[in-house]
C-alpha cells in the first residue's frame, strides 16, 4: 500500500513562479470523508487516484495512469466544479515543492505542498512559503470542488 505524507502551505509573493508549469484539470467521482476518487488530467497525462482517510498528515494513496481520452470522459461525470490550476514544480534544498495556482472558481488561491518520507522529517521552507494549512480541510482539493475559494470571501 502506498502512503502519502504531505504538508500544505499558503504561498506569498511571486518568487515561486519558476520551474516546470503544467495545466491540471481534476474532478472527483467520490468525496466521502473516508475516501476520495479523483480524476486528473495533467498536461497530456491522466490518472485515477484513490485516497483514504487522513491519519495525521498521512493517508493511503493509490494512483494509476489512464488514457487521456478516458480522463476527459470521466471528468464529465465528476461533481462540479472541476478544479483548474497551474502546477509549478520547484526544487528547493533537495526537496520537491508543488505550487498550485488555482484558476476558475478558486482564482486567487496559491498553495504549496511538500511530500515527505516521514511525518517528522525536517525541511527548510523557501522564503515564499507562508502559513501552514495542512490541518485546514477547506484547502483540500476535494473540498475546493464543493466550496470553492471565491465563495469563502
Amino acid at each position: 500500500m502506498a502512503v502519502e505524507i504531505e504538508r500544505k502551505f499558503l504561498v506569498t509573493g511571486n518568487a515561486w513562479k519558476q520551474g516546470t508549469a503544467t495545466h491540471f484539470s481534476q474532478g472527483y467521482l467520490n468525496r466521502d470523508k473516508n475516501r476520495t476518487v479523483r480524476i486528473r488530467l495533467a498536461g497530456n497525462q491522466a490518472f485515477i487516484t484513490i485516497k483514504g482517510i487522513s491519519a495525521g498528515i498521512s493517508r493511503a494513496e493509490f494512483e494509476y495512469e489512464i488514457p487521456a481520452a478516458d480522463a476527459v470522459a470521466l471528468l464529465k461525470l465528476c461533481d462540479d466544479p472541476v478544479i483548474q490550476k497551474i502546477r509549478y514544480v520547484i526544487i528547493h534544498n533537495g526537496f520537491t515543492w508543488e505550487v498550485d495556482e488555482f484558476l476558475g472558481e478558486n482564482l486567487g488561491l496559491v498553495v504549496a505542498e511538500i511530500e515527505l518520507s516521514s511525518e517528522d522529517q525536517s525541511f527548510e521552507r523557501p522564503s515564499w512559503v507562508g502559513k501552514e494549512v495542512t490541518d485546514d480541510a477547506r484547502y483540500f482539493n476535494s473540498n475546493l470542488a464543493s466550496l470553492p475559494y471565491n465563495k469563502w470571501l
